[in-house]
């Protein structure tokens, strides 16, 4: 894992000053050095029920990046990227930048499409439905995808 920076964060992840005199810092996703692939989809999950996007795509992308090793499938690492690609276009969207999370989750989809055996704990349908309707030209704010 990589050593996160220590600067305060909104709940989208955008950057704070250190000082955060609004009381805005949100906490961050944990980093959790063995994070099962169960775990990860729980937590993800409830961190997008929770409308915390950034979250989401932090735990989506530990775990993609342990997925990294040669023990995992090919299939299993590009679910794991999706995924990361997938919290990253709701972050985009939930900061106001329709055209980055169309973008995102434009190539997300494209990746989706790739994996031949999705992990079972993975909700294709709900993942597939979001980056469809993130994917669509002129999306704006919207309530959860």
């Amino acid at each position: 894992m990589s050593k996160r920076s220590t600067r305060p964060r909104d709940r989208w992840g955008r950057p704070l000053d250190h000082a955060d005199p609004l009381g805005i810092a949100f906490p961050p996703a944990p980093e959790i050095p063995d994070l099962s692939a169960d775990l990860a989809w729980d937590l993800g999950i409830e961190y997008l029920d929770r409308d915390l996007p950034f979250h989401a795509h932090e735990i989506f992308e530990q775990r993609w990046k342990l997925s990294s090793s040669t023990e995992f499938s090919i299939d299993e690492r590009v679910a794991w990227q999706v995924l990361a690609q997938w919290g990253a276009a709701l972050t985009h969207l939930a900061r106001g930048n329709p055209a980055g999370a169309e973008r995102v989750a434009q190539r997300a989809l494209a990746r989706w499409q790739e994996i031949t055996v999705i992990p079972p704990m993975m909700d294709q349908q709900r993942i597939v439905h979001s980056l469809t309707q993130l994917a669509a030209p002129g999306i704006s704010n919207t309530s959860r995808l």
